[in-house]
């Protein structure tokens, strides 16, 4: 998840290295510095160094190679082309905004049969109907019963909501710490979040409310809980962090269930960075920082799959369906591999195939249910659609490979280098298409595709480094909506299954809930954990006390507020989405 392998640099360096005493302790600052900016992987990287003699020229090669790979030390050149990173001022600042594609490349989705799908789920015209019609028409067919026999269908609703997307936002919670995860279970009932203050906080999200229903005190965490999953049923949470095991616990109920699932790693340091259950609640998937895969049978009690899956962390791990026979996994060697779990044997594991186009390690992957499409979030500040049946080949695998050696800066502390913002096409890149304009720095920021039922998943959307959430339009490439507000890094960002609310975890340690509010509803409706200085971030109450009050005050208002609103009324009592 960091800029290098810590598995594999401790396999590089767990050699005895000749060293002074001045030395291995200016290299142990030097790795406590490191830590420091924040990243999931803080307090966690050691270098171990015992000192008895060796060749001297391999121990400064390996001493060389990770300094030079965790950014203490940067090598110069006189040639100007050669030195992408050879000043400081050739990195953005950190006031400066992402640069936008103005003209994303449409050729290859245009071609795709997503294209078509997605313009007739979300109820735009079809590529081949050029009969544009307004919302006006539709009401009008309707009422002389051209319309599905009087009713709207699924399609015709999302035309009518596509003008509402989220444009305003109340705080649901303020912590103390960062908020690192947020995300609604299947049904959408349950929301749930994961903070640094080592509570996994459960929120019942019924009627449009946001209730407290129980806090989870996270067992055994090492820095932070770093990634969560409800069960399909929703009855179960799993959560992870730097720790030989992922936990189980229970959602409902008065008797507390809280399991340790021992996945049993070699690394003395090892952290699950992302995980996920299959669709019929038996198994967990891990994807984690020793580059292995982990298969979790819940049935047997114990792991029953480590695949080594890549030649660096796995941040990201996926089923591709409900069938739960295909995987898929990015990591920071810049690659997604795709995984048939009929054909996977420990001893020799053989993926399917990768996706290759990346300049930098994956930070995240969605897929899009339906075992073809995927979305990937990269520290090379860009999010790539995938459809997996044009795998890459070996030469364009090879050329990721590469450019992600090539990188010679961190995104956990460091600013973007401006030449990552005017890459070219890598070769052999056979991503469908490209979207820029949010920042991926600092941490594992998440993307998603947006709701089949409400959107036709019209919509893709990441977290943001600026404290942004960025919605982009999933066909054309365009920035359709641009929600800030937080002050700090959204790390994860979860768009309600069923209703037009998104809800933001920030670094600014607030969880955010996004709907759609008339403009002239802003001053009436303005929430005061978005000013400069809130007493509530000065009062020191305990969030589960006063804090949820307040909360639930600005609640009863804002639908006092808004019960003369035209929009929400329409949107929530005329049955757009029944």
């Amino acid at each position: 998840m960091g800029s290098i392998n810590s598995s594999n640099r401790r396999r590089r360096m767990s050699g005895s290295l000749d060293l002074s005493l001045p030395q291995r302790e200016e290299l142990s600052v030097g790795n406590q510095s490191t830590g420091s900016a924040g990243d999931e992987r803080e307090g966690q990287e050691t270098v171990e160094v015992t000192a008895h003699d060796s060749d001297s020229s391999t121990d400064l090669s390996a001493i060389l190679a990770y300094l030079i790979r965790s950014g203490q030390v940067r090598l110069l050149s006189t040639d100007p082309d050669d030195d992408e990173y050879a000043s400081e001022e050739e990195c953005f600042d950190k006031s400066q905004k992402p640069v936008a594609d103005s003209n994303p490349d449409t050729s290859r989705i245009k071609n795709n049969d997503i294209y078509e799908e997605i313009m007739l789920r979300s109820g735009r015209s079809s590529a081949l109907d050029k009969s544009h019609s307004t919302v006006t028409h539709m009401i009008y067919k309707r009422q002389i019963g051209m319309k599905n026999h009087g009713n709207f269908t699924p399609s015709d609703r999302r035309v009518i909501c596509k003008p509402f997307l989220p444009n305003f936002c109340e705080t649901i919670g303020c912590y103390r710490q960062k908020v690192f995860c947020g995300t609604y279970s299947v049904d959408g009932n349950i929301f749930l979040a994961a903070s640094q203050d080592h509570n996994i906080r459960v929120y019942d999200t019924r009627d449009d409310e946001f209730n407290l229903m129980k806090v989870i005190r996270a067992r055994d965490v090492g820095w932070s809980v770093l990634d969560t999953a409800f069960s399909p049923d929703g009855n179960y949470v799993a959560y992870s962090s730097w720790s030989d095991s992922i936990h189980l616990c229970n959602v409902y109920g008065e008797e507390e269930v809280h399991q340790s699932l021992l996945m049993m790693p070699t690394e003395n340091s090892f952290c699950i960075f992302s995980l996920m259950f299959s669709s019929d609640n038996r198994e967990i998937l891990g994807g984690a920082n020793d580059g292995n895969l982990y298969v979790y049978d819940r049935d047997n009690g114990r792991r029953s799959l480590k695949i080594d899956a890549h030649d660096d962390d796995v941040n990201a791990v996926a089923f591709a369906d409900d069938n739960s026979q295909i995987l898929f996994s990015g990591g920071d060697d810049g690659l997604i591999k795709v995984w048939d779990r009929r054909m996977l044997r420990e001893e020799s594991p053989v993926p399917v195939g990768a996706l290759a186009g990346h300049y930098d390690g994956i930070t995240y992957i969605d897929s899009k249910g339906d075992a073809r499409y995927l979305l990937s979030n990269s520290k090379d500040q860009t999010m790539k659609l995938w459809d997996i049946r044009s795998l890459s080949s070996k030469n364009a695998v090879e050329q990721t490979k590469k450019a992600v050696s090539k990188q010679r800066w961190d995104y956990r502390w460091q600013q973007v280098p401006k030449k990552m913002h005017v890459k070219p096409r890598l070769e052999g890149d056979t991503s469908l298409m490209t979207y820029r304009g949010h920042s991926v720095l600092h941490t594992l920021i998440r993307c998603r595709f947006s709701p089949k039922f409400s959107t036709g998943q019209r919509y893709v959307y990441t977290g943001c480094a600026l404290g942004n959430i960025v919605v982009y339009d999933t066909l054309s490439g365009d920035i359709v909506r641009k929600l800030e507000g937080h002050r700090s890094c959204v790390r994860d960002v979860n768009w309600h299954p069923f209703e037009n609310n998104i809800v933001s975890a920030s670094w600014d340690g607030t969880l955010r809930k996004w709907m759609y509010v008339s403009p002239d509803k802003y001053e009436d409706l303005q929430d005061p954990c978005l000013r400069p200085s809130s007493s509530e971030d000065e009062s020191g109450e305990d969030e589960d006390g006063g804090r949820r009050q307040s909360v639930q005050q600005r609640q009863q208002k804002r639908k006092r507020s808004m019960s003369s609103s035209s929009c929400y009324e329409h949107i929530k009592h005329k049955g757009l989405f029944d």
